[in-house]
Protein backbone atom coordinates (compact mmCIF):
# COMPACT_ATOMS: atom_id res chain seq x y z
CA UNK A 1 0.00 0.00 0.00
CA UNK A 2 1.19 3.55 -0.86
CA UNK A 3 2.03 5.78 2.14
CA UNK A 4 -1.12 6.87 4.00
CA UNK A 5 -1.23 10.31 5.23
CA UNK A 6 -1.36 10.06 9.17
CA UNK A 7 -3.20 9.83 11.67
CA UNK A 8 -2.83 10.67 15.30
CA UNK A 9 -1.93 8.65 17.79
CA UNK A 10 -4.15 9.00 20.54
CA UNK A 11 -5.57 5.88 21.87
CA UNK A 12 -3.68 4.48 24.91
CA UNK A 13 -4.63 1.36 27.10
CA UNK A 14 -7.54 2.96 29.02
CA UNK A 15 -8.72 4.67 25.85
CA UNK A 16 -8.31 1.35 23.64
CA UNK A 17 -9.86 -1.28 26.73
CA UNK A 18 -13.12 1.57 26.78
CA UNK A 19 -13.26 1.43 22.29
CA UNK A 20 -12.70 -2.23 22.69
CA UNK A 21 -15.93 -2.52 25.65
CA UNK A 22 -17.71 0.06 23.34
CA UNK A 23 -17.36 -2.44 20.51
CA UNK A 24 -17.99 -5.70 21.61
CA UNK A 25 -20.70 -5.30 24.33
CA UNK A 26 -24.39 -4.86 23.06
CA UNK A 27 -27.33 -4.90 25.82
CA UNK A 28 -29.73 -5.10 22.40
CA UNK A 29 -28.07 -9.03 22.79
CA UNK A 30 -29.67 -9.80 26.23
CA UNK A 31 -33.52 -9.55 25.92
CA UNK A 32 -32.56 -11.95 23.29
CA UNK A 33 -30.36 -14.21 25.22
CA UNK A 34 -32.96 -14.40 28.24
CA UNK A 35 -35.95 -15.06 25.43
CA UNK A 36 -33.74 -18.38 25.11
CA UNK A 37 -33.90 -19.21 28.58
CA UNK A 38 -31.23 -20.20 31.22
CA UNK A 39 -29.21 -22.10 28.79
CA UNK A 40 -27.66 -19.08 27.42
CA UNK A 41 -25.63 -18.52 30.12
CA UNK A 42 -23.63 -21.93 29.29
CA UNK A 43 -23.70 -20.33 25.36
CA UNK A 44 -21.85 -16.72 26.33
CA UNK A 45 -19.14 -18.92 27.85
CA UNK A 46 -19.16 -21.18 24.95
CA UNK A 47 -18.96 -18.47 22.83
CA UNK A 48 -15.89 -16.70 24.78
CA UNK A 49 -13.76 -19.32 25.18
CA UNK A 50 -14.27 -20.69 21.69
CA UNK A 51 -14.26 -17.30 19.69
CA UNK A 52 -13.64 -14.40 21.49
CA UNK A 53 -10.48 -15.66 22.70
CA UNK A 54 -9.40 -17.32 19.82
CA UNK A 55 -10.08 -13.98 18.23
CA UNK A 56 -8.22 -11.47 20.82
CA UNK A 57 -5.30 -13.71 20.62
CA UNK A 58 -5.63 -13.57 16.32
CA UNK A 59 -5.80 -9.84 16.29
CA UNK A 60 -2.94 -9.10 18.50
CA UNK A 61 -0.44 -11.59 16.29
CA UNK A 62 -1.95 -9.72 12.90
CA UNK A 63 -1.25 -6.69 14.13
CA UNK A 64 2.02 -7.18 15.16
CA UNK A 65 2.41 -9.01 11.58
CA UNK A 66 0.46 -6.20 9.52
CA UNK A 67 1.18 -2.68 11.60
CA UNK A 68 -0.99 0.47 10.58
CA UNK A 69 -4.52 1.48 10.21
CA UNK A 70 -7.15 -0.62 8.09
CA UNK A 71 -7.06 -4.01 10.09
CA UNK A 72 -8.46 -7.08 8.24
CA UNK A 73 -8.38 -5.39 5.17
CA UNK A 74 -4.45 -5.17 5.31
CA UNK A 75 -4.52 -8.88 7.21
CA UNK A 76 -6.31 -10.29 3.82
CA UNK A 77 -4.50 -8.58 1.26
CA UNK A 78 -0.92 -9.23 2.47
CA UNK A 79 -2.32 -13.33 2.89
CA UNK A 80 -4.45 -13.57 0.37
CA UNK A 81 -4.06 -10.53 -2.90
CA UNK A 82 -5.75 -7.67 -3.17
CA UNK A 83 -9.68 -8.84 -4.68
CA UNK A 84 -9.68 -11.10 -1.59
CA UNK A 85 -8.49 -8.15 0.33
CA UNK A 86 -11.12 -6.08 -1.17
CA UNK A 87 -14.14 -8.56 -0.62
CA UNK A 88 -13.33 -8.67 2.68
CA UNK A 89 -13.31 -5.30 3.76
CA UNK A 90 -16.30 -4.24 0.98
CA UNK A 91 -18.38 -7.42 2.72
CA UNK A 92 -17.21 -6.84 6.42
CA UNK A 93 -18.05 -2.60 5.81
CA UNK A 94 -21.40 -3.81 4.56
CA UNK A 95 -22.35 -5.99 7.42
CA UNK A 96 -21.54 -2.86 9.48
CA UNK A 97 -23.78 -0.45 7.71
CA UNK A 98 -26.34 -3.02 8.61
CA UNK A 99 -25.37 -3.20 12.25
CA UNK A 100 -26.19 0.63 12.31
CA UNK A 101 -29.73 0.51 11.46
CA UNK A 102 -30.67 -2.73 13.59
CA UNK A 103 -29.21 -1.06 16.63
CA UNK A 104 -30.58 2.24 16.40
CA UNK A 105 -34.01 0.48 15.98
CA UNK A 106 -33.47 -1.63 18.89
CA UNK A 107 -31.92 1.45 20.92
CA UNK A 108 -34.92 3.60 19.71
CA UNK A 109 -37.54 1.11 20.89
CA UNK A 110 -36.19 0.50 24.65
CA UNK A 111 -36.02 4.25 24.66
CA UNK A 112 -39.82 4.77 24.50
CA UNK A 113 -41.17 1.51 25.72
CA UNK A 114 -39.79 2.84 28.84
CA UNK A 115 -41.69 6.54 28.88
CA UNK A 116 -44.97 4.72 29.75
CA UNK A 117 -48.29 3.04 28.13
CA UNK A 118 -48.57 5.94 26.05
CA UNK A 119 -45.72 6.08 24.62
CA UNK A 120 -44.84 2.25 24.34
CA UNK A 121 -46.76 2.09 20.69
CA UNK A 122 -44.30 3.89 19.19
CA UNK A 123 -41.86 0.77 19.45
CA UNK A 124 -43.76 -0.55 16.47
CA UNK A 125 -44.37 2.37 14.47
CA UNK A 126 -42.17 2.34 11.43
CA UNK A 127 -42.53 5.82 10.63
CA UNK A 128 -40.86 6.84 14.68
CA UNK A 129 -38.39 3.93 14.22
CA UNK A 130 -36.68 5.51 10.96
CA UNK A 131 -36.97 8.66 12.18
CA UNK A 132 -35.40 8.12 15.66
CA UNK A 133 -33.36 5.82 13.99
CA UNK A 134 -31.56 8.21 11.24
CA UNK A 135 -31.68 10.70 13.30
CA UNK A 136 -28.86 8.49 16.08
CA UNK A 137 -27.00 7.23 13.37
CA UNK A 138 -26.16 10.50 12.07
CA UNK A 139 -25.98 12.12 15.34
CA UNK A 140 -23.23 9.45 16.76
CA UNK A 141 -21.08 9.57 13.65
CA UNK A 142 -21.05 13.03 13.50
CA UNK A 143 -19.10 13.87 16.50
CA UNK A 144 -16.20 11.52 15.32
CA UNK A 145 -15.74 14.05 12.60
CA UNK A 146 -14.06 15.75 14.53
CA UNK A 147 -11.49 13.66 15.32
CA UNK A 148 -10.41 11.19 17.54
CA UNK A 149 -9.78 13.81 20.58
CA UNK A 150 -12.88 14.84 20.75
CA UNK A 151 -14.31 11.79 19.37
CA UNK A 152 -12.70 9.19 21.82
CA UNK A 153 -14.62 10.61 24.93
CA UNK A 154 -18.03 9.05 22.93
CA UNK A 155 -16.66 5.54 23.12
CA UNK A 156 -14.88 6.46 26.69
CA UNK A 157 -18.65 7.48 27.84
CA UNK A 158 -20.24 4.61 26.51
CA UNK A 159 -17.83 2.08 28.00
CA UNK A 160 -17.88 3.96 31.34
CA UNK A 161 -21.92 3.74 30.94
CA UNK A 162 -21.48 0.13 30.32
CA UNK A 163 -19.85 -0.63 33.16
CA UNK A 164 -22.39 1.62 35.16
CA UNK A 165 -25.56 -0.48 33.79
CA UNK A 166 -24.03 -3.68 34.79
CA UNK A 167 -23.29 -3.29 38.52
CA UNK A 168 -26.70 -1.44 39.23
CA UNK A 169 -29.12 -3.31 36.61
CA UNK A 170 -27.41 -6.72 38.12
CA UNK A 171 -27.23 -5.66 41.87
CA UNK A 172 -30.86 -4.79 42.11
CA UNK A 173 -32.08 -7.97 39.92
CA UNK A 174 -30.19 -9.85 42.87
CA UNK A 175 -31.49 -8.14 45.45
CA UNK A 176 -35.30 -9.12 44.15
CA UNK A 177 -33.94 -12.44 44.09
CA UNK A 178 -33.33 -12.58 47.50
CA UNK A 179 -36.74 -10.98 48.68
CA UNK A 180 -39.15 -13.43 46.56
CA UNK A 181 -36.86 -16.04 44.82
CA UNK A 182 -36.28 -16.40 40.81
CA UNK A 183 -38.77 -15.94 38.09
CA UNK A 184 -37.02 -18.95 36.25
CA UNK A 185 -35.84 -22.18 37.14
CA UNK A 186 -32.12 -22.00 36.22
CA UNK A 187 -30.82 -24.94 34.54
CA UNK A 188 -27.62 -24.36 32.50
CA UNK A 189 -28.12 -26.77 29.41
CA UNK A 190 -29.06 -24.79 26.40
CA UNK A 191 -32.70 -25.63 24.26
CA UNK A 192 -32.39 -26.64 20.45
CA UNK A 193 -35.64 -25.65 18.95
CA UNK A 194 -36.62 -23.88 15.81
CA UNK A 195 -37.63 -20.66 17.97
CA UNK A 196 -33.89 -20.51 19.54
CA UNK A 197 -32.03 -22.00 16.96
CA UNK A 198 -31.14 -18.64 15.33
CA UNK A 199 -29.88 -17.21 18.79
CA UNK A 200 -27.25 -19.20 18.53
CA UNK A 201 -25.76 -16.59 15.60
CA UNK A 202 -26.29 -14.07 17.96
CA UNK A 203 -24.24 -15.28 20.75
CA UNK A 204 -21.77 -15.59 18.46
CA UNK A 205 -22.01 -12.14 16.31
CA UNK A 206 -22.49 -10.79 20.34
CA UNK A 207 -18.69 -11.63 20.90
CA UNK A 208 -17.30 -10.23 18.02
CA UNK A 209 -16.22 -6.62 17.62
CA UNK A 210 -12.20 -7.63 18.86
CA UNK A 211 -11.40 -7.18 15.19
CA UNK A 212 -12.48 -3.61 14.95
CA UNK A 213 -9.67 -2.30 17.56
CA UNK A 214 -7.29 -3.70 14.74
CA UNK A 215 -8.71 -1.45 12.32
CA UNK A 216 -7.34 1.46 14.69
CA UNK A 217 -3.56 0.04 14.44
CA UNK A 218 -2.32 3.45 13.12
CA UNK A 219 -3.98 5.50 16.06
CA UNK A 220 -2.87 3.06 18.77
CA UNK A 221 -0.08 4.39 21.19
CA UNK A 222 2.57 1.02 21.35
CA UNK A 223 -0.28 -1.18 19.59
CA UNK A 224 1.92 -4.43 20.01
CA UNK A 225 1.72 -4.01 23.97
CA UNK A 226 -1.32 -2.33 24.00
CA UNK A 227 -3.63 -3.64 21.74
CA UNK A 228 -3.49 -7.82 23.61
CA UNK A 229 -3.96 -6.14 26.81
CA UNK A 230 -6.98 -4.18 26.15
CA UNK A 231 -8.01 -7.37 24.43
CA UNK A 232 -8.26 -9.46 27.39
CA UNK A 233 -9.39 -6.82 29.58
CA UNK A 234 -12.56 -5.96 27.23
CA UNK A 235 -12.53 -9.88 26.41
CA UNK A 236 -13.08 -10.77 30.03
CA UNK A 237 -15.39 -7.92 30.67
CA UNK A 238 -17.78 -8.79 27.79
CA UNK A 239 -18.49 -12.33 29.07
CA UNK A 240 -19.15 -11.15 32.58
CA UNK A 241 -21.72 -8.85 31.54
CA UNK A 242 -23.19 -10.84 28.60
CA UNK A 243 -23.90 -13.62 31.05
CA UNK A 244 -24.58 -11.19 34.59
CA UNK A 245 -27.29 -9.32 32.69
CA UNK A 246 -28.98 -12.27 31.02
CA UNK A 247 -29.06 -13.78 34.46
CA UNK A 248 -30.68 -10.39 35.89
CA UNK A 249 -33.21 -10.77 33.12
CA UNK A 250 -34.75 -14.29 33.82
CA UNK A 251 -33.96 -13.53 37.37
CA UNK A 252 -36.93 -10.63 36.51
CA UNK A 253 -39.11 -12.62 34.48
CA UNK A 254 -39.98 -15.61 32.68
CA UNK A 255 -38.85 -15.96 29.57
CA UNK A 256 -41.61 -16.47 27.33
CA UNK A 257 -42.33 -12.72 28.31
CA UNK A 258 -39.31 -11.45 27.33
CA UNK A 259 -39.66 -9.57 23.88
CA UNK A 260 -36.46 -9.93 21.87
CA UNK A 261 -36.84 -6.07 21.06
CA UNK A 262 -38.01 -4.48 24.27
CA UNK A 263 -37.13 -7.24 26.81
CA UNK A 264 -34.55 -5.15 28.75
CA UNK A 265 -37.28 -2.23 29.45
CA UNK A 266 -40.04 -5.06 30.33
CA UNK A 267 -37.55 -6.18 32.80
CA UNK A 268 -36.50 -2.14 34.07
CA UNK A 269 -40.06 -1.89 34.73
CA UNK A 270 -40.77 -4.96 36.00
CA UNK A 271 -38.12 -4.22 39.04
CA UNK A 272 -39.36 -0.28 39.17
CA UNK A 273 -42.77 -1.55 39.64
CA UNK A 274 -41.73 -4.26 42.79
CA UNK A 275 -39.11 -2.18 44.24
CA UNK A 276 -41.30 1.04 44.19
CA UNK A 277 -38.81 3.36 42.84
CA UNK A 278 -40.35 4.81 39.80
CA UNK A 279 -36.96 6.34 38.28
CA UNK A 280 -35.19 3.45 37.75
CA UNK A 281 -37.00 2.04 34.55
CA UNK A 282 -36.21 5.86 33.17
CA UNK A 283 -32.92 6.16 34.71
CA UNK A 284 -31.93 2.26 32.74
CA UNK A 285 -33.34 3.36 29.25
CA UNK A 286 -30.56 6.51 29.91
CA UNK A 287 -27.79 4.15 30.42
CA UNK A 288 -29.17 1.50 27.68
CA UNK A 289 -29.19 4.68 25.24
CA UNK A 290 -25.98 5.92 26.43
CA UNK A 291 -24.11 2.49 26.02
CA UNK A 292 -25.66 2.35 22.43
CA UNK A 293 -24.31 6.19 21.31
CA UNK A 294 -20.89 4.47 22.24
CA UNK A 295 -21.41 1.37 19.97
CA UNK A 296 -22.37 3.73 17.47
CA UNK A 297 -19.34 6.09 17.90
CA UNK A 298 -17.01 3.23 18.42
CA UNK A 299 -17.87 1.12 15.39
CA UNK A 300 -18.36 4.07 12.94
CA UNK A 301 -15.22 5.23 13.48
CA UNK A 302 -13.11 2.22 13.54
CA UNK A 303 -15.24 0.79 10.30
CA UNK A 304 -14.78 4.33 8.67
CA UNK A 305 -10.80 3.43 8.30
CA UNK A 306 -11.27 0.57 6.38
CA UNK A 307 -12.66 2.54 3.02
CA UNK A 308 -9.87 5.06 3.87
CA UNK A 309 -7.13 2.05 3.37
CA UNK A 310 -8.87 1.01 0.26
CA UNK A 311 -8.92 4.31 -0.81
CA UNK A 312 -5.80 4.75 -0.30
CA UNK A 313 -4.32 1.50 -2.35
CA UNK A 314 -7.14 3.36 -5.16
CA UNK A 315 -9.38 0.67 -5.18
CA UNK A 316 -11.85 2.99 -4.18
CA UNK A 317 -12.09 6.61 -5.33
CA UNK A 318 -9.35 9.01 -4.28
CA UNK A 319 -11.36 11.02 -1.70
CA UNK A 320 -12.08 8.06 0.58
CA UNK A 321 -7.66 8.35 1.11
CA UNK A 322 -7.96 11.13 2.18
CA UNK A 323 -8.30 12.74 5.50
CA UNK A 324 -9.71 16.25 6.95
CA UNK A 325 -7.50 19.29 7.03
CA UNK A 326 -8.54 20.63 10.42
CA UNK A 327 -9.64 16.93 12.17
CA UNK A 328 -7.48 14.80 10.74
CA UNK A 329 -10.34 12.06 9.99
CA UNK A 330 -11.44 9.88 7.23
CA UNK A 331 -14.75 12.53 6.70
CA UNK A 332 -15.69 10.78 3.59
CA UNK A 333 -15.68 7.13 4.68
CA UNK A 334 -17.38 8.80 7.78
CA UNK A 335 -20.39 10.02 5.42
CA UNK A 336 -20.51 6.86 2.77
CA UNK A 337 -20.95 4.46 5.95
CA UNK A 338 -24.03 6.63 7.18
CA UNK A 339 -25.45 7.05 3.62
CA UNK A 340 -25.29 3.54 2.99
CA UNK A 341 -26.75 2.10 6.62
CA UNK A 342 -29.49 4.99 5.71
CA UNK A 343 -30.51 3.42 2.85
CA UNK A 344 -30.13 -0.09 4.11
CA UNK A 345 -32.89 1.46 7.07
CA UNK A 346 -35.44 2.53 4.53
CA UNK A 347 -35.00 -0.64 2.16
CA UNK A 348 -35.32 -3.39 4.61
CA UNK A 349 -38.36 -2.17 6.63
CA UNK A 350 -40.36 -2.89 3.21
CA UNK A 351 -43.01 -6.13 3.26
CA UNK A 352 -43.25 -7.89 6.46
CA UNK A 353 -43.93 -5.98 10.54
CA UNK A 354 -41.54 -3.96 11.89
CA UNK A 355 -40.10 -6.47 14.43
CA UNK A 356 -40.03 -9.21 11.44
CA UNK A 357 -37.90 -6.37 9.17
CA UNK A 358 -36.12 -6.28 12.65
CA UNK A 359 -34.89 -9.75 12.24
CA UNK A 360 -34.58 -10.05 8.88
CA UNK A 361 -31.92 -7.24 9.54
CA UNK A 362 -29.93 -8.78 12.38
CA UNK A 363 -29.92 -12.49 10.46
CA UNK A 364 -28.46 -10.36 7.22
CA UNK A 365 -25.84 -8.72 9.24
CA UNK A 366 -24.87 -11.83 11.05
CA UNK A 367 -24.14 -13.43 7.70
CA UNK A 368 -22.08 -10.34 6.42
CA UNK A 369 -20.53 -10.04 9.54
CA UNK A 370 -19.13 -13.61 9.77
CA UNK A 371 -18.26 -13.93 5.84
CA UNK A 372 -15.00 -11.51 6.77
CA UNK A 373 -13.92 -14.34 9.55
CA UNK A 374 -13.50 -17.24 7.23
CA UNK A 375 -10.49 -14.47 5.80
CA UNK A 376 -9.57 -13.40 9.53
CA UNK A 377 -8.77 -16.86 10.80
CA UNK A 378 -7.08 -17.56 7.27
CA UNK A 379 -4.20 -15.37 7.94
CA UNK A 380 -4.49 -16.60 11.75
CA UNK A 381 -3.95 -19.61 10.38
CA UNK A 382 -0.50 -18.11 8.63
CA UNK A 383 0.49 -15.92 11.56
CA UNK A 384 0.74 -19.18 13.28
CA UNK A 385 -2.18 -19.35 15.75
CA UNK A 386 -3.47 -22.54 14.48
CA UNK A 387 -5.43 -23.40 17.34
CA UNK A 388 -7.49 -19.81 16.97
CA UNK A 389 -7.80 -20.77 13.65
CA UNK A 390 -9.40 -23.85 13.63
CA UNK A 391 -12.30 -22.92 16.58
CA UNK A 392 -12.81 -19.71 14.90
CA UNK A 393 -13.88 -21.09 11.78
CA UNK A 394 -15.82 -23.75 13.29
CA UNK A 395 -17.96 -20.85 15.75
CA UNK A 396 -18.11 -19.37 12.14
CA UNK A 397 -19.62 -22.01 10.14
CA UNK A 398 -22.16 -22.87 13.05
CA UNK A 399 -23.07 -18.73 12.86
CA UNK A 400 -23.65 -18.81 9.07
CA UNK A 401 -26.05 -22.04 9.22
CA UNK A 402 -27.82 -20.76 12.19
CA UNK A 403 -29.12 -17.50 10.96
CA UNK A 404 -30.76 -18.32 8.08
CA UNK A 405 -33.46 -19.72 10.45
CA UNK A 406 -36.57 -17.81 11.04
CA UNK A 407 -37.41 -17.08 14.68
CA UNK A 408 -41.03 -17.17 15.52
CA UNK A 409 -41.74 -13.52 15.23
CA UNK A 410 -41.26 -14.26 11.50
CA UNK A 411 -44.48 -14.44 9.80
CA UNK A 412 -43.59 -14.99 5.99
CA UNK A 413 -40.91 -17.39 5.66
CA UNK A 414 -40.34 -17.11 1.90
CA UNK A 415 -40.09 -12.95 2.27
CA UNK A 416 -37.92 -13.95 5.29
CA UNK A 417 -35.38 -16.35 3.25
CA UNK A 418 -35.72 -14.11 0.11
CA UNK A 419 -34.28 -10.86 1.62
CA UNK A 420 -31.59 -13.01 3.50
CA UNK A 421 -30.62 -14.55 -0.55
CA UNK A 422 -30.99 -11.46 -2.38
CA UNK A 423 -29.33 -9.29 0.39
CA UNK A 424 -26.37 -11.47 0.56
CA UNK A 425 -26.03 -11.83 -3.26
CA UNK A 426 -26.23 -8.06 -3.19
CA UNK A 427 -23.53 -7.78 -0.87
CA UNK A 428 -20.97 -9.86 -2.64
CA UNK A 429 -21.98 -8.74 -6.15
CA UNK A 430 -21.52 -5.34 -5.67
CA UNK A 431 -17.92 -6.05 -4.44
CA UNK A 432 -17.12 -7.84 -7.65
CA UNK A 433 -19.05 -4.32 -9.81
CA UNK A 434 -16.71 -1.80 -7.40
CA UNK A 435 -13.62 -3.71 -7.68
CA UNK A 436 -12.83 -3.90 -11.62
CA UNK A 437 -13.94 -0.47 -12.46
CA UNK A 438 -11.20 0.64 -9.69
CA UNK A 439 -8.03 -1.98 -10.06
Amino acid sequence: MQDAPALKRELGLRDLTLFAIACIVGVRWIPAAAHAGPGSLTLWLLAAVLFTAPLAVSVAALCAKYPGTGGLYLWTRGDFGPWHGFLCFWIYWMGIALWFPSAAMFYMSVGVYTLGPSYAHLADNRVYLVTASLAAVWIALGTNLAGMKIGKWTENVGGAATWLLAAIFLGVALLIFHRRGSATPIHLRPEWNWDTVNFYSTVAYAMTGMEMAGLMGGEIRDPQRTLPRAGWIASAFATLFYSGLTLALILLLPPAQISEMNGFAQAADSASSTLGIWWFAPFIAVMVFITGVGQFGGLGTSVSRLPFAVGVDKLLPAAFGKIHPRWHTPYVSILALGGVASLMLVAIELGDTARAAYQAMVSLMVIAGFIPFIYIFGSAWKAGCRLSALCGWSVTALALVCSVAPTAEVHNVWLFEAKLAIGTAAVIGSAWLVYPRRK
